[in-house]
C-alpha cells in the first residue's frame, strides 16, 4: 500500500492541516432574492465554508497565532474565552489541531448544535445566564481568568486587535479581488464587530468611495445569536469603532428569520440567522439604490451555516 507521503507526491500536493484551509472563501452572487432591484448586484462571502463552519475561524486562528508569537500562549496553557458559539468552535477546532485544551464561557441558551459541536471537539463548557446573553459570558470569563491567570491564555476576542486584523489582512483583500474592485457597499452585522471593523478599515483605505454599513439588532433583547445592539450592551467590545460606519441599520429578529428562510428556499443557501440579517440589510440598501436608479455592487457576509440552528422553530414558518 502506498504511504501518505508518496500519495501526496503522486498528486503533487504539499501536506496541509485543517487550519490551512481557513479563508479564501467563495463570493456567491444572489440571483433570485434581489430580482426586483434592477442594476444591483448582491454578493455574499460564504464563510460557512471555513473548516469550522463560520467567519470566526479567521480571527480565532489569528488570535491563537498571535498569542504564540508573543509567547502568551504556550504548551500547557488552556485557551479561555467567552463566545456565543462560533468563535468557541474555532478555538476548539484549532486548539485540538495544535494541542491545546479549550474552556469556553457560553450562554446556556446557545443552540444545542453549537454546544454539541464544542463537546465533540473536547472543549470544556461553562454555561452562563441566558438572560444577559454574551455579556454574561464575558463577565464570567473575566472572573475565571482573574482567579487563575497563570493557567490560561485569554485572547479576549472583544478587545483583541488580532480579531479585526484577520479581516483587514484576509477577508477585505479577498472581497476586492473577487469583485475586481467593483464593490460599492459593504454590509455586516455587529457581534464583536471584528468583521465589520477589519473589512471596513481596509476598504476605506484602498477604495475610499465604498460605503460601509453596519447592522445591529433593533433592541437589546433579540434572537440573532452572536450579535449586539451596542447601545444596549452591558459590555461594548473595545475593538468597536462607532465612527467607522457610514450608516447603521437596525434590524428586527423576524426580518432576519424571514430572510434566513428565503436564502434556503430561493437561493439554496442553508445559512444562519446572522447571515439572514446581513442579507436583509443588504436588500434595504439595494432597494434604495434601485429606487434612485443607481447601480451598486453590494457585498455582505454569510457568517455561518444553518446546520447549527436546525432545532430552532423559525424554520417551520411558511412565509
Amino acid at each position: 500500500m502506498a504511504s501518505a507521503s508518496s500519495l501526496r507526491v503522486a498528486f503533487g500536493r504539499s501536506a496541509r492541516s485543517v487550519v490551512d484551509e481557513i479563508g479564501d472563501t467563495p463570493l456567491l452572487q444572489l440571483r433570485r432574492i434581489p430580482t426586483d432591484c434592477k442594476g444591483i448586484e448582491i454578493h455574499a462571502k460564504a464563510e460557512f465554508m471555513n473548516p469550522g463552519g463560520s467567519v470566526k475561524d479567521r480571527p480565532g486562528l489569528n488570535m491563537i497565532l498571535d498569542g504564540e508569537r508573543r509567547g502568551a500562549l504556550r504548551p500547557g496553557l488552556t485557551i479561555l474565552d467567552a463566545s456565543s458559539g462560533n468563535t468557541a468552535i474555532a478555538y476548539a477546532m484549532i486548539g485540538s489541531a495544535r494541542g491545546y485544551r479549550v474552556r469556553i464561557c457560553i450562554p446556556e441558551n446557545a443552540s444545542a448544535e453549537r454546544k454539541r459541536t464544542l463537546l465533540a471537539y473536547g472543549a470544556e463548557l461553562e454555561l452562563t445566564d441566558p438572560s444577559v446573553g454574551s455579556d454574561g459570558a464575558i463577565l464570567r470569563c473575566r472572573e475565571i481568568y482573574a482567579a487563575e491567570p497563570d493557567k490560561y491564555f485569554y485572547p479576549d476576542q472583544y478587545s483583541n486587535p488580532a480579531n479585526w486584523q484577520a479581516h483587514y489582512n484576509g477577508t477585505a483583500p479577498e472581497i476586492m479581488r473577487q469583485t475586481g474592485g467593483r464593490v460599492t457597499h459593504f454590509v455586516a452585522i455587529m457581534g464583536t464587530s471584528g468583521t465589520f471593523t477589519g473589512v471596513s478599515r481596509r476598504l476605506k483605505q484602498e477604495l475610499p468611495r465604498v460605503q460601509c454599513i453596519s447592522v445591529q439588532p433593533s433592541s437589546g433583547f433579540h434572537g440573532i445569536e452572536g450579535t449586539k445592539n451596542m447601545e444596549a450592551a452591558l459590555v461594548v467590545p473595545k475593538i468597536y469603532d462607532s465612527k467607522l460606519a457610514d450608516r447603521n441599520i437596525l434590524l428586527d429578529t423576524e426580518e432576519a428569520f424571514r430572510m434566513t428562510r428565503r436564502l434556503a428556499r430561493e437561493e439554496g443557501i442553508l445559512a444562519g440567522v446572522s447571515s439572514g440579517a446581513n442579507v436583509a440589510a443588504a436588500m434595504v440598501v439595494a432597494r434604495e439604490l434601485a429606487a434612485e436608479n443607481r447601480p451598486g455592487v453590494i457585498v455582505t457576509v454569510l457568517c455561518d451555516s444553518g446546520v447549527k440552528y436546525l432545532s430552532e422553530e423559525f424554520w417551520t414558518s411558511s412565509d
